[in-house]
C-alpha cells in the first residue's frame, strides 16, 4: 500500500492524501508539481520518472490513513535553488 507521504521532499509543501499536486517515483519519493518541473520530472534520489500520485478514496482513509512521516532532502532543495 502506498504511504501517501504528507509533503514534498524538496520544498516541504504540504501534500495531503487527496492532493492532485503530489507526484511520486516507483520508490514513493514524493514531490510537488512545482519541484517536479524544476527537476525535469526525474526523481533526484533514484533517477526514476515522477508521475501523479494516486488518491486514496476518502472512505478508505480512516481505515488506511496516509503517512505522517515527512521526508526532507536538503540536497534536492539546494539543487533547485
Amino acid at each position: 500500500m502506498l504511504q501517501l507521504r504528507p509533503g514534498c521532499e524538496c520544498c516541504d509543501k504540504d501534500l495531503p492524501a487527496d492532493s492532485s499536486e503530489a507526484l511520486i517515483c516507483s520508490f514513493e519519493c514524493t514531490f510537488c508539481k512545482a519541484c517536479s518541473t524544476l527537476l525535469n520530472g526525474t526523481c533526484p534520489n533514484c533517477g526514476g520518472e515522477l508521475l501523479a500520485r494516486p488518491r486514496r478514496p476518502a472512505a478508505k482513509l480512516s481505515k488506511y490513513p496516509a503517512s505522517t512521516e515527512r521526508v526532507f532532502n536538503e540536497k534536492c532543495r539546494d539543487a533547485i535553488q
